[in-house]
């Protein structure tokens, strides 16, 4: 199990977490770049000192500023595959693999059996020759996490290995990564900017937003109560939070929320305050005012128009509304408005397009 309370100051930035994973387990941890992640996975690996704080894995203490113990980087278990992978470029596939596994001190039987094994578990024996160039990048990435586990570390901390992968092998290169992570008897940590990545191999996702850890939960959590507007974001949802302003039976609730005022099906019972989630294909767009029974309506310029990952033939619109709204649309429909930066619609969506989170 990893327990770890951290407070680091490097510069303006500060960085404060709290974690406590269990052994066998995947934390997902998301944020905006300069939000901390790669920091947090630093000083848990001992390349970054905290300034106070404790760091505690399968019992033992590695880092603990009350009392002055502290374990260097090279005495601490830990297994990193970095975002470019680092692989040695002079190194064949079985030597890098047994890289870290002589360097514990291991005998050579052992270290042979040991590359056997995950050459034969990550398929990559028939590679075992050939050195990172001679390579494809789901291959380097799956030497990269070979030579990671072969030690066994009780943390295993990657990231972003997949950020430079095409989106047909990071579908691949996740599932390795998620078979390999189920071998992995340790903790594991996956920094990662994909919310599939994040939901799908995760028993938790953990939540950075400038140096703080603003979420930990597991993915039906996160999912069901983004802990913040970033969250729901990233989720691909709009977050609104305000004030109950007017509760009418049989009527939409009225929520001031920054900017205006939005009309809910429902909220929970006796709240003053409510925070709302809107998924931008409930957003209707339109050039001219609408005409069906929508309780939300506003009017305002197209900021932009962005793809939407992994399927280009939608796009996310987002407006200058009151209060700021995002839509989700077929270019086809774009094409047919002619949308583009500057051009002034109508959005409209029904009050139950609004689910309330307490």
């Amino acid at each position: 199990m990893l327990r770890a309370e951290l407070h680091l100051e490097r510069g303006a930035f500060t960085l404060q977490a709290s974690l406590a994973v269990p052994a066998g387990a995947v934390l997902a941890v998301v944020g905006e770049n300069g939000s901390g992640k790669t920091t947090l996975l630093r000083a848990l690996a001992g390349l970054e000192r905290p300034d106070r704080g404790r760091i505690e894995v399968a019992g033992e203490v590695w880092c603990d500023t009350a009392s002055g113990a502290w374990r260097e980087a090279s005495e601490r278990s830990v297994g990193w595959v970095p975002q470019d992978l680092a692989l040695f470029p002079q190194l064949r596939v079985h030597e890098q693999i047994a890289f870290g596994l002589a360097a514990r001190g291991m005998r050579p039987g052992a270290v042979q059996e040991t590359v056997s094994r995950w050459l034969e578990r990550l398929s990559l024996g028939s590679l075992a020759q050939r050195r990172p160039h001679e390579l494809s990048g789901g291959q380097q990435q799956r030497v990269a996490l070979a030579r990671a586990l072969a030690p066994e570390p009780r943390l295993l901390l990657l990231d972003e290995p997949l950020a430079a992968h095409d989106p047909q092998t990071r579908a691949a290169s996740r599932r390795v990564l998620r078979e390999v992570s189920a071998l992995h008897a340790g903790v594991t940590l996956w920094v990662t900017h994909s919310p599939v990545e994040a939901l799908a191999a995760a028993a938790q996702v953990a939540v950075l937003e400038s140096g703080s850890l603003v979420q930990c939960a597991s993915p039906d959590e996160v999912v069901r109560a983004p802990g913040s507007p970033w969250i729901a974001e990233f989720l691909g949802l709009q977050r609104f939070s305000g004030q109950v302003l007017a509760r009418e039976s049989g009527a939409p609730v009225r929520v001031a929320v920054a900017g205006g005022v939005l009309h809910a099906a429902e909220a929970p019972e006796a709240a003053h305050t409510v925070s709302l989630l809107l998924h931008p294909h409930d957003v209707t767009l339109s050039l001219a005012p609408p005409q069906g029974s929508a309780r939300n309506h506003f009017e305002g310029e197209v900021l932009e128009l962005v793809p939407e990952p992994p399927r280009g033939d939608r796009l996310r619109v987002r407006l200058a509304t009151r209060p700021a709204l995002t839509a989700e649309i077929t270019r086809q429909a774009a094409e047919a408005m002619a949308l583009a930066p500057g051009v002034r619609v109508h959005a409209s969506f029904k009050a139950t397009a609004l689910r309330a989170i307490e």
